[in-house]
């Protein structure tokens, strides 16, 4: 039974419009409506849907005189439904229209769209599919009702149901003013939303690279506990039209604490690498920058590599697979950190995500429990790892203050048929597989960076020096002893020979770079000098 009493600034909900798409949850939503005694006006299918299930309807052509037309095209589009919405009820003058032009008022407008991004996400959705399915009447009816939420309560989404109807419950038919707004701002966000995804689809249909006006549309994914820092506010959203397997698309699973901002961007960065990879690989990260990586026929000896990388960058860092996380997997966790951790002064083993594309349910109850870190650790799953859904119409998007730079993402991975081979020694195969997976670690590091792999296991990466010779130093002075015979990756060209010089005198026995230096003819000269293979790609992989 309705609860008696009145709120201030509340408006009872004495007649309702309701015309879905989405039909989950309408009935009932209809029905309780009923109950309190709400007269509902529905259209089309809803209409068909809710008489089939017992609610008395008015159908939509009893208000406006008309029958819907032009295949549904054209039925809410009136006087008499928008005057309904957007009267002000406290200004005589629209009172006077409504009551000379037999307008009665509509307090609450149930509307969803045409699932236009379902549409389009179809294979072999066709241009005048698409079209059928942007919505006129339902945008058009959210945007007067949420311009009139002084009067009127604009609901667009099955969650917001229930609340609806709590409050009529509590309050003698009637919602708050503060319901009200909340919902029209949903609504004008939802509309905004749509339009953006129409405008993307039609630029892209139309091979239109850069639109003079681009819209953004994002879904809020949840509050961050604070930004880069703690006295930065963040929050996470995602794209609503991706469906490439990545962060944004994965499974936070139950257990773990909350993940934040700083685990995010590093997460993406670890898995975008990973990505790179078909053979079982592991890559391990820490402030962006892989400190781990490493390529196996097993994926556990391939997480064994990477992580014997950099044990002491490790502590507290993202760990990205592209296989399952099994039983096995799950105790090689602690093992790694037994067999390499102690040995090498690390102070003990902590990871804050494990992201895969699946783990098995005995393999995560065993994370659960390793002691210390294991009810704290964030472990995402993706799904399959599937290359070929990569969406290429995906912006890169950077923020400068006052806007933003888009590029085209950088896809551009390891090209064989394009490789040339300047230098009188060629790499063996092994050394031409090393280089490889150098050349893709260094794509997915911050500039200036060198990369030296070995047995297709990162030794050392020397990342974001503002001169490429430092990065190489630090490369070299991570990697030690194991530089002998390494293969090494350098993001952009050698502008001198010095780098190589060094490499020489680390060991280094191949290097891979993208060439057309001014300089290219003394760099090749002297890594003929010192016996060294070198490869040029055409291709640098600067990453700011």
């Amino acid at each position: 039974m309705m609860q008696k009493g009145r709120i201030s600034n509340g408006v009872k909900i004495k007649t309702v419009l309701i015309s879905v798409s989405d039909k989950s949850g309408v009935v009932d939503f209809a029905k309780k409506l009923s109950t309190i005694g709400v007269k509902i006006i529905s259209t089309g299918g809803t209409a068909k849907k809710l008489s089939d299930a017992g609610v008395s309807v008015v159908g939509i052509e009893s208000v406006t005189g008309f029958p819907e037309m032009m295949n549904g095209r054209v039925k809410t589009l009136h006087p008499r439904i928008h005057g309904a919405l957007l009267g002000l009820r406290d200004k005589a003058e629209h009172t006077a229209a409504m009551k000379e032009h037999s307008i009665e008022p509509i307090d609450l407008v149930c509307v969803n769209l045409y699932p236009f991004e379902q549409t389009i996400a179809k294979a072999h959705c066709t241009l005048e599919e698409a079209i059928e399915n942007i919505d006129i009447g339902g945008p058009s009816m959210i945007r007067s009702a949420a311009k009139n939420h002084k009067f009127v309560t604009v609901v667009t989404e099955p969650a917001q149901y229930d609340k609806v109807i709590e409050q009529m419950q509590k309050n003698d038919g009637c919602v708050t003013e503060e319901l009200r707004s909340d919902f029209a701002r949903t609504a004008f966000g939802l509309t905004a939303s749509y339009d953006a995804a129409i405008a993307k689809y039609l630029n892209t249909k139309a091979d239109v690279e850069y639109p003079r006006k681009v819209s953004i549309a994002l879904k809020k994914e949840g509050t961050l506990r604070y930004g880069e820092n703690p006295h930065q506010t963040a929050a996470y959203y995602k794209l609503s039209s991706s469906g490439e397997t990545s962060v944004s698309s994965g499974t936070l699973l139950e257990g773990g604490t909350a993940i934040s901002f700083n685990n995010l961007l590093d997460t993406n960065a670890a898995f975008e690498l990973v990505k790179e990879f078909n053979k079982p690989a592991a890559v391990v990260v820490k402030h962006l920058n892989p400190c781990g990586c490493a390529v196996d026929e097993d994926i556990c000896q391939a997480y064994r590599k990477a992580y014997e990388g950099d044990v002491i960058s490790a502590f507290g860092s993202i760990i990205a697979l592209n296989r399952k996380v099994n039983i096995e997997f799950a105790r090689t966790i602690m093992e790694s950190y037994s067999r390499f951790g102690k040995a090498r002064g690390a102070s003990g083993f902590f990871a804050e995500v494990i992201i895969a594309p699946g783990f098995e349910p005995d393999a995560i109850e065993i994370i659960r429990t390793l002691k210390g870190w294991g009810s704290r650790v964030r472990l995402i799953e993706t799904g399959p790892i599937d290359r070929a859904g990569i969406n290429r119409a995906e912006f890169d998007v950077r923020c400068v203050i006052g806007g933003l730079l888009l590029q085209k993402r950088d896809l551009v991975g390891w090209e064989p048929d394009v490789l040339t081979y300047p230098t009188k020694t060629r790499p063996t195969a092994e050394q031409l597989e090393d280089l490889r997976i150098a050349w893709l670690t260094s794509k997915h590091t911050k500039s200036n960076t060198i990369v030296l792999v070995k047995d297709r296991k990162v030794l050392g990466v020397g990342a974001g020096q503002m001169n490429r010779v430092e990065s190489g130093l630090i490369a070299f002075k991570h990697a030690g002893d194991e530089a002998k015979g390494a293969a090494l990756a350098s993001d952009a060209f050698f502008p001198f020979p010095d780098n190589v010089e060094n490499a020489a005198k680390a060991g280094v026995a191949a290097i891979v770079q993208p060439g057309s230096s001014k300089k290219d003819d003394e760099v090749i000269t002297t890594a003929d000098k010192h016996g060294i293979a070198m490869v040029f790609t055409g291709k640098r992989h600067f990453k700011h």
